[in-house]
């Protein structure tokens, strides 16, 4: 029978009756960038690690066997470093004993961490790393968003299908798993739905990047007729503001690393009309999307964006597997999460694949008055054929 849904754990756990004092503690590491070129998505994941903890304990904590355990959340900053984010698991899980993991937040940083984690027999769970590689660690490593092969054919088919583009120039990280593998995956689904890439250009480290005009020159010069970038909110911004610069008024489309309000801070004017895929729109009617829109708003004052909906999310799929462990132990929790099946969350209903990959639909957003807007949904049916993951 289809598991109960994971919102309504939430919802069931406040009906539940209050914890009493003997109670025990149930350790998760929580893992994001708090600091660093993308603060603003570690912020909101350890928001949301923080608002899901707090409900549950506040309805007496997960129930795992015959007993109730409260959740305390040991969170770290990894600030987008994969040194700091392998020293701060080890941290988590051999000095404060966590029975799993909540993060990290982005590929590099999962590539570090996930060995560490599937060596100790820690399950994981990233919201947000969208890299193929991140998952084929080992059996340990679970996520709750979709991949980038997906992604990069979501975008390639918005821009040939629904901008109808036919030449497109790419600019991306050369130097980041997460930049080159999303702008590979977006140059192999166009060119196979009829599109040319003109222009397949690239630097290295955007952390310490800030002029792109070099590679823009060189892909103006190849008359496109719109440039996809992979690369995050302050990348973005300034290769818009300096893409109009040079003359270059084409249209520009990306990836979930743009969901920030430092796109639009850093843009302004120059981003608007700007198109890309993301996890999670914040209009989406959804009760359970409502639901945590409100929770959110009223605990930090701040709309809760894509990455904070993924930090929720991810928490809602690991309480629930620990719930149906049974047992606090490594090897339980993964066997449990390896069963989840129809589970409805913030970020979707989630269900597995064999590599530990939800299969869950994308949202295109737009940039218009300086505000994100809701475009359309992509479920990976909608899709043709020969560009499916």
């Amino acid at each position: 029978m289809m598991r109960s849904i994971a919102v309504s754990i939430l919802i069931f756990l406040l009906a539940s009756p209050a914890l009493g004092q003997q109670a025990s503690v149930i350790k998760i590491g929580g893992l994001a960038p708090t600091t660093g070129n993308v603060a603003t998505f570690g912020v909101g994941q350890r928001n949301s690690y923080e608002l899901a903890v707090e409900e549950v304990n506040k309805a007496g904590g997960l129930k795992v066997g015959a007993a109730r355990h409260r959740v305390q959340l040991i969170f770290e900053d990894e600030q987008n470093s994969p040194e700091v984010g392998a020293t701060v698991a080890r941290k988590l899980i051999n000095q404060d004993g966590v029975k799993a993991i909540l993060g990290p937040t982005n590929t590099k940083v999962c590539l570090a961490v996930g060995p560490i984690a599937q060596e100790n027999k820690v399950p994981m769970i990233t919201p947000t790393c969208t890299n193929p590689k991140v998952t084929l660690v080992g059996d340990f490593i679970y996520r709750a968003g979709f991949i980038d092969t997906f992604q990069g054919a979501v975008g390639a088919h918005f821009v040939h299908k629904t901008l109808g583009k036919r030449r497109a120039g790419v600019l991306f990280d050369n130097g980041n798993d997460y930049t080159k593998g999303l702008a590979t995956y977006f140059r192999d689904a166009f060119e196979k739905l009829g599109g040319k890439v003109v222009a397949f250009e690239s630097f290295t480290d955007e952390e310490k990047t800030v002029d792109f005009r070099a590679q823009l020159i060189r892909i103006k010069a190849t008359n496109p007729d719109v440039l996809y970038t992979s690369d995050y909110y302050g990348a973005a911004a300034l290769m818009a503001k300096q893409a109009k610069e040079i003359g270059m008024n084409v249209s520009l489309m990306g990836g979930d690393g743009f969901d920030s309000p430092d796109l639009m801070r850093i843009g302004g004017k120059d981003v608007e009309g700007v198109h890309f895929t993301n996890f999670y729109s914040q209009d989406d009617p959804s009760p359970e999307v409502q639901r945590f829109v409100k929770a959110y708003r009223a605990k930090y004052k701040d709309t809760p964006d894509a990455y904070a909906a993924q930090g929720y999310g991810g928490a809602q799929i690991l309480f629930d597997a620990i719930q149906r462990a049974g047992k606090m132990d490594g090897p339980a929790i993964r066997d449990a999460l390896a069963k989840t099946k129809g589970l409805r969350t913030v970020v979707g209903v989630i269900t597995f694949d064999q590599n530990r990959n939800p299969t869950k639909p994308a949202v295109i957003l737009q940039i218009k008055d300086g505000k994100q807007h809701f475009v359309t949904r992509v479920a990976p049916q909608d899709l043709p054929a020969n560009i499916r993951p």
